[in-house]
């Protein structure tokens, strides 16, 4: 297999000698030992396991340029997408950060704030965590994030502190044919409690490519409930990893809601770091067309006591394909951990397709784990039920295709995030 950049995704590496040098000596070898790895490492293929049911030869043939300069965006053209839950929020045009677009209020303890300013300002706290969380050294999409890595959005809560509102973090595709690589860090000190929404759309329907990393700690005794909201042109490519370490005590709460792109894979790893930790993650994806959504998660439990609930749900329209593959490894020593996951996903249509696959990995002999998974179409006898009782079969369709997501929809506590979503999951039945 070649190296990254001779196989196509050399664009993800153009023009980054237009990035002018850090002050900061780490940055600057952090940045080298992206590259480094980027070039070095070969991209996947469907001959790779972890790859095989998502054949990226489309975005390999794809050209792309980097966004170099800053684009202007009318304030009216974001207005819908903003989420008036949210106290701060921090708006990202083709990867640079927009100051005019984004509202940062004071909140005592609570730091919001581009990645660009922090790291003048923030350098100790931010060196501890950024590019310790996230692996590069195998994944050559993440290495080239790392030697991209200029701006983001950093969100940190100082020990026993609360953002009392959600904290919006929006991703703007606003030129075509471009590439950015998108960088966020959650640090939730001792006791700290935050929501945060990360948020990507696009202002175009032309292809663009997202190549995105997060990095989030949580501490002991800290909660982080985190939306994953991906809602980007339906010509887009999406390629992003999150990595979650979780302290003693700590709790965290992923949601996952992939609706756009025309390849999209997701890679979630959360790592066990204390004992007690405790993990929900959620995710649901909606599709149609000939749309592939990818996701991809690992949930190690390292210590005592972890408990861990995986439930992951896909509505597949058309002739997209959903893939799923979950991963749950108990480590020796690990005694008293309780793990579930379930993959349920709905076709809506005989052309639609799903590969799931949930794992069990168990080196601990005091634990209770378990996973399933099923995929299926409307009931037949629930349809007759409801066309029987009045309602007309697009109406029905509707019904209980709305009541397979609800179980997700239901645990986003942002009342306007859970309602745009509700609309979508109906629409879907219509395609």
């Amino acid at each position: 297999m070649e190296a990254l950049g001779n196989v196509g995704l050399e664009m993800l590496l153009r023009g980054g000698s237009a990035l002018s040098r850090s002050p900061l000596t780490w940055l600057n070898d952090l940045r080298a030992q992206g590259l480094e790895r980027a070039n070095a490492l070969a991209v996947p293929t469907t001959r790779d396991e972890d790859w095989r049911f998502t054949d990226l030869t489309p975005l390999y043939k794809t050209r792309f340029q980097p966004a170099l300069r800053p684009v202007d965006v009318e304030a009216s053209a974001l207005d819908g997408s903003f989420i008036p839950e949210a106290a701060s929020r921090l708006v990202f045009v083709d990867g640079a950060y927009s100051p005019a677009h984004s509202s940062t209020p004071a909140e005592d303890g609570v730091t919001v704030t581009s990645l660009g300013s922090a790291l003048r300002e923030q350098d100790q706290r931010i060196r501890s965590q950024i590019g310790r969380l996230a692996d590069f050294h195998g994944d050559p999409f993440a290495a080239a994030n790392t030697a991209w890595l200029r701006d983001g959005a950093l969100v940190a809560i100082e020990r026993n502190r609360a953002a009392n509102r959600p904290v919006h973090l929006l991703f703007v595709s606003a030129s075509p044919d471009t590439v950015v690589n998108p960088r966020v860090l959650v640090v939730a000190e001792a006791g700290a409690r935050c929501t945060v929404i990360e948020d990507f759309i696009s202002l175009h329907v032309e292809a663009g490519l997202t190549n995105g990393v997060t990095e989030i700690a949580v501490g002991d005794d800290a909660q982080v409930r985190h939306i994953r909201q991906q809602r980007e042109s339906a010509s887009a490519f999406h390629i992003a990893t999150s990595a979650v370490r979780v302290g003693r005590n700590g709790q965290y709460h992923g949601i996952t809601l992939t609706l756009g792109a025309r390849i999209s894979r997701y890679n979630l790893n959360v790592t066990q770091a204390g004992e007690g930790m405790e993990c929900r993650v959620d995710g649901l994806a909606l599709i149609s067309g000939r749309q592939l959504a990818d996701t991809h998660s690992f949930l190690d439990h390292a210590l005592a006591h972890g408990r861990s609930r995986q439930t992951h749900k896909c509505i597949v329209g058309g002739a997209a394909h959903a893939v799923f593959n979950g991963k749950i490894v108990v480590r020796p020593g690990a005694q008293l951990t309780d793990a579930a996951q379930q993959s349920r996903n709905l076709l809506l249509s005989e052309r639609a397709h799903v590969d799931t696959k949930p794992q069990l990995e168990i080196f601990a002999d005091d634990v209770k784990c378990a996973h399933g998974a099923t995929v299926g179409q409307l009931d037949a006898e629930e349809m007759f039920y409801l066309r029987s009782r009045g309602l007309s079969d697009t109406a029905a369709r509707n019904l209980l295709t709305f009541a397979f997501g609800a179980e997700i929809i239901q645990r986003i506590e942002v009342a306007s995030l859970a309602a745009r979503l509700q609309d979508a999951v109906l629409r879907a039945t219509q395609h």
